[in-house]
């Protein structure tokens, strides 16, 4: 008795059925390598992480993390937060020649409950990220929940946008919070939404927990 390749689903795999699968994937990647090369090698990006699903800061950072193992200086400024102790700034921390993180916020807008305050801290926040955003040593700049901060009117979205016109070419800028606006996002050059499809605060009342959300 002979043994006979077998699939889990469909039984034995003919050999045309693998032949057209090979010929499939050929076609594919020639299509793949006209396209690459269309392409420009290399562009600093306006990037967006948005939507009301969670993993818009994570994602930001997690880039953060990326730039910091390939050699490249990050420099990050939380605008509204600023009270909590968070994992990825403790870590972060380990590299200081490559990361400078500055927590500028005072917490959620309906805990400080001082518009005069938030407004104040925004602009010292948002001085910190345009001397980031015109040093040539930064690879990266986040501004994490800057979104929150323009749909507050705490700065002018006309400074945020001219800012990005006039950033460094190869520099990126990542931009995270709900509710972008409009412009912030036709002005980007990469855009992703984070949709909540589930989440446990809402669904069994757990409060956010070290390692998931801070």
């Amino acid at each position: 008795m002979t043994d006979t390749p077998q699939t889990p689903a469909t039984g034995p795999a003919p050999d045309d059925q693998n032949a057209r699968h090979d010929e499939k994937m050929k076609k594919i990647k020639a299509a793949r390598d006209r396209m690459m090369a269309e392409k420009i090698d290399k562009k600093g990006l306006v990037i967006v992480h948005t939507g009301k699903g969670k993993g818009k800061s994570s994602s930001a950072f997690g880039m953060a993390m990326r730039c910091v193992g390939h050699g490249m200086k990050v420099g990050v400024v939380q605008f509204i937060k600023g009270g909590w102790e968070t994992g990825e700034a403790k870590l972060l921390a380990q590299f200081p020649d490559l990361c400078e993180f500055h927590a500028m916020g005072a917490g959620f807008t309906w805990e400080t409950q001082n518009r005069a305050q938030d407004i104040a801290l925004a602009r010292q926040a948002w001085e910190k990220a345009r001397e980031m955003m015109r040093d040539p040593s930064y690879a990266m700049v986040i501004l994490d929940e800057l979104n929150i901060v323009l749909r507050y009117d705490f700065l002018p979205l006309d400074d945020v946008l001219a800012a990005l016109v006039d950033k460094l070419p190869d520099q990126h800028v990542v931009i995270t919070g709900r509710n972008a606006p409009e412009k912030l996002i036709e002005a980007a050059d990469l855009v992703t939404e984070m949709t909540m499809i589930k989440h446990p605060f809402r669904e069994q009342g757990i409060k956010a927990q070290i390692g998931v959300e801070f």
